[in-house]
């Protein structure tokens, strides 16, 4: 078994997934002890023969890419796990990229931390266009992914979990727990997420810690696109939604305990809404308040 599987789900993002696959393609690890694997979710864009020019650029490497002809990214996701040969997932978004450093420098924190099976790293946005007057250090989480847990490795505190996109683990978990729900994850052009979320929940019932490394950072690539209203508008009604669908899976009173949290959520954004007003922001405090509504709506099914 090789030591780290780099795994790229993709969907008509030909524009970043070159950037993706040559920061994937150029680690300083040993090419035999890594494998870079591609699951295409039925792009129409010019993806495949970006993959192919790259499979004969990088012949060195063990290059795969797979057509996962189901429409989902968890659909994606299980493929491409089931395809790993790896004692680890490493997951690299398709607008995302990593430095020659990373696995390199993953191994030697797995090695310092053995019982390590879980483990998020750094998010850092690098934005197109400068970023709106409204975006706080809370949306910029929601838009461009934003992930900080400071500057030594740890173990993370559960209500820190990781997006899917700066998870490694270990592919046993998988086997143990479960694959990622298919009636969760992004499919075509919808918002639906939360794949990430009900995973990381199962691994916490069952105890299974989650590390911090914070000198292997990702970086996410974000658009002009995904700083307008209107993304804005259907991402956080999509959380909502993605919320109801996950809870409900789980059980009736998985989701009333949501409710209640959510109440919660609305008493701490007047909190902040209010904070940023008074240092002159106020229109950071409503955006957040427009968070609220969009998710709240989509969790009651509105």
């Amino acid at each position: 078994m090789i030591r780290f599987s780099l795994i790229t789900c993709t969907y008509n993002r030909d524009k970043y997934i070159a950037q993706t696959l040559e920061s994937v393609c150029k680690q300083t690890f040993s090419s035999l002890d890594y494998e870079v694997i591609v699951v295409d979710n039925n792009s129409t864009d010019s993806t495949a023969g970006i993959c192919e020019e790259f499979r004969q650029k990088y012949s060195d490497r063990q290059f795969r890419y797979f057509k996962e002809i189901n429409q989902g990214l968890s659909f994606a996701l299980n493929r491409g796990i089931k395809e790993a040969r790896g004692k680890y997932i490493i997951f690299v978004d398709d607008d995302e990229t990593i430095i020659a450093q990373h696995l390199e420098r993953l191994d030697n924190h797995l090695k310092n931390y053995p019982d390590a099976e879980l483990v998020a790293s750094p998010v850092i946005p690098v934005y197109e266009e400068r970023q709106p007057k409204w975006m706080s250090h809370y949306t910029q989480r929601l838009i461009g992914g934003y992930f900080d847990q400071g500057n030594q490795p740890k173990k993370l505190e559960a209500k820190n979990y990781p997006g899917t996109g700066h998870t490694i683990i270990k592919r046993e978990l998988y086997e143990k727990y479960g694959y990622y729900n298919t009636e969760l994850g992004r499919k075509g052009n919808s918002l639906i997420g939360a794949e990430d979320k009900d995973m990381f929940s199962r691994l916490k019932k069952n105890n299974i810690d989650c590390y911090y490394f914070p000198d292997i950072p990702i970086y996410h690539h974000i658009p002009a696109q995904k700083l307008t209203d209107e993304f804005f508008q259907k991402l956080t009604y999509s959380i909502g939604k993605s919320e109801r669908i996950r809870t409900l899976s789980v059980s009736k009173k998985e989701y009333q305990r949501r409710l209640m949290d959510e109440g919660i959520k609305w008493v701490a954004s007047f909190v902040l809404c209010f904070g940023y007003t008074v240092i002159f922001s106020p229109q950071k405090g409503i955006r957040l308040l427009q968070f609220r509504w969009n998710v709240t709506k989509g969790l009651l099914g509105k």
